[in-house]
């Protein structure tokens, strides 16, 4: 049986015992919660993929905590990586630099970069300071689900998987960090997130965007398959195509079917007095509640009807990747 504790010296001893021994740990974060294991250890990174179902292409990250000397794990760090690290870590951030080699090739699914970040939340600290190691660590959930912001979606999805949950409390952020490749002369967003391009150009300037072509090689978690998926059919639709939504909702629900929809703030105007759950008004709302509003779903409902939000700027070109990749399809920033 897997087993929930807080974070507590008891629990972070535990969690430093299964770790050395070559396991994996679920552990909080202020985005989601992650699956770690020992990136050193390549039986113990091949452990996650097995756990999960992740398929062996998709990258992970190492997460380290705050005074890690980073410099053991990657080479030729920019100007512009360390005035973004300044500014926005520990945070939900993620920098790909090239790798020296010195965690398992696993990782990186053989790739020359690493991906490294540095996460705020305090348990994540404690844990990663108590381990002293870097740890490898993608969303703690079974693979192309709805990733995890609470210690009992962990539960949910991995229970008998592995033996202890680090229990944080609920994940604030909501969606998984921004993912930065770090290599070139200007940074280039891989995955949208809480730091959006904005803010990174704010910082430092150029930023561009890589858009992932199908049949290329993934070089950030999150490029290559469906992700983020509730377990029941779902539909997705503009915010012009709010009446066609609303037909569709009214077609099924009059066969028997279960239907829900998934809507922002101003959505929720329109729906009248079908069945619906609000994303929230605000971009910090939609981030942090998207994961929980859809496993909520899942649990109730047959279908879920999606009525994208019309705001795609900052923040929410990361809340709009995930919503897409959750309805299985792609969106273009």
């Amino acid at each position: 049986m897997t087993e929930i504790l807080p974070v507590t010296e008891d629990s972070l001893k535990e969690a430093k015992r299964l770790i050395l021994r070559g396991d994996a740990v679920a552990f909080p974060t202020e985005t989601v919660y992650g699956l770690g294991a020992n990136a050193y250890d390549t039986a113990a990174v091949n452990k996650i993929f097995e756990i999960k179902g992740r398929p062996n292409d998709n990258p992970l990250i190492v997460h380290v905590h705050k005074d890690f000397d980073i410099s053991t794990l990657v080479a030729d760090v920019p100007g512009y990586a360390k005035i973004l690290a300044e500014k926005f870590l520990p945070g939900p951030l993620t920098m790909v630099y090239r790798s020296k080699g010195a965690v398992s090739s696993a990782v990186s699914c053989g790739l020359d970069t690493l991906a490294i970040r540095i996460p705020s939340h305090e348990g994540a600290q404690k844990f990663l300071k108590y381990v002293g190691l870097p740890i490898a660590a993608p969303s703690a959930n079974v693979s192309k689900h709805v990733s995890p912001t609470s210690a009992e979606h962990v539960l949910f999805d991995l229970n008998g998987k592995i033996d202890l949950i680090l229990d944080g409390g609920e994940c604030s952020g909501g969606i998984e960090s921004t993912v930065l490749d770090c290599t070139g002369d200007i940074p280039v967003v891989l995955r949208s997130g809480l730091v959006s391009r904005e803010m990174v150009e704010e910082a430092v300037g150029a930023c561009r965007e890589y858009a992932y072509r199908e049949g290329g090689v993934a070089r950030s978690p999150g490029m290559k398959y469906k992700h983020y998926a509730p377990a029941c059919r779902t539909e997705m639709f503009e915010p012009a195509q709010y009446e066609q939504a609303l037909a569709l909702y009214d077609f099924e629900k009059a066969k028997g079917t279960k239907v829900c929809i998934i809507c922002d703030g101003e959505g929720k105007k329109l729906v009248g007095d079908r069945k619906y759950m609000c994303l929230g008004a605000t971009p910090g709302e939609m981030a942090s509640n998207l994961y929980a509003e859809l496993r909520e779903g899942e649990k109730t409902s047959d279908l879920l009807i999606v009525i994208s939000p019309a705001d795609r700027s900052g923040v929410m070109a990361g809340v709009m990747n995930r919503l897409t990749k959750a309805c299985g399809k792609r969106y273009e920033n």
